[in-house]
């Protein structure tokens, strides 16, 4: 099989109570996953639309496996399935790419469902820094990061603490101490708590690629209000 680029979307069942559990309070575990399912469609479809002109084949990884089947939200037919298998996160990222490599993809991308903001330039830019990079890394504005891609696997690159303050720089140095060269694009920003909303509203690119999202927000007055510009001062 030919070697062609393969965006994965890592994303778990919209579940109460399993997901977007540091939104609640103020959200209820039901309007949580209620809005995670929202955000989940708005970035395939986003994906489903940004990816296939660049040449970029996708899958979505679910969790938990049995989600594969009934996974809870339509993933459009652009998209395989497949399970995220491995006792934690860094386990289920490298087995995710260890899969796509033998399945003859390269390179490959990973994204989290969270990041409204990451589009397809952001998978251009990607691609084109892993023409000269092993690594290729987007951050978030918490440390961590929404996208990673590496030109081919690399064993070793997650093995360390994930969901940290301090991700990215682990994964850098673990790529360093692997003899790979890393690059890193701009900052985007994911959403974990309702805080998060504000940057969400307050980026036009984010709000026009979660139409559905933004529609639930609206919908249930869910907007965390803006701070007081009297209590800055």
């Amino acid at each position: 099989m030919s070697s062609r680029p393969l965006l994965v979307v890592f994303a778990k069942r919209p579940e109460p109570g399993r997901v977007k559990t540091r939104m609640c309070p103020p959200f209820t575990p039901e309007q949580a996953a209620a809005f995670y399912g929202c955000l989940l469609q708005d970035v395939l479809d986003a994906m489903a639309e940004a990816a296939p002109p660049l040449g970029i084949g996708l899958r979505v990884a679910l969790h938990p496996p049995e989600a594969v089947a009934e996974p809870g939200v339509p993933i459009p037919a652009s998209f395989g399935r497949v399970e995220q298998r491995g006792v934690d996160l860094s386990a289920r990222m490298q087995h995710a790419i260890d899969q796509a490599a033998m399945d003859g993809f390269g390179p490959i991308l990973i994204r989290g469902s969270d990041s409204p903001a990451l589009d397809g330039d952001t998978l251009a830019a990607a691609l084109e820094a892993l023409g000269q990079a092993d690594v290729v890394l987007c951050p978030d504005m918490d440390g961590g990061y929404n996208l990673v891609g590496v030109r081919r696997p690399a064993p070793g690159l997650f093995a360390h603490e994930m969901s940290t303050g301090s991700v990215l720089q682990d994964t850098m140095a673990r790529g360093e101490a692997l003899g790979l060269r890393c690059s890193v694009l701009p900052s985007g920003f994911d959403i974990d708590t309702a805080d998060d909303l504000r940057t969400l509203r307050h980026t036009a690119d984010a709000m026009r690629l979660c139409s559905r999202t933004v529609a639930f927000l609206d919908r249930h007055g869910l907007w965390p209000p803006e701070p007081d510009p009297a209590n800055a001062r």
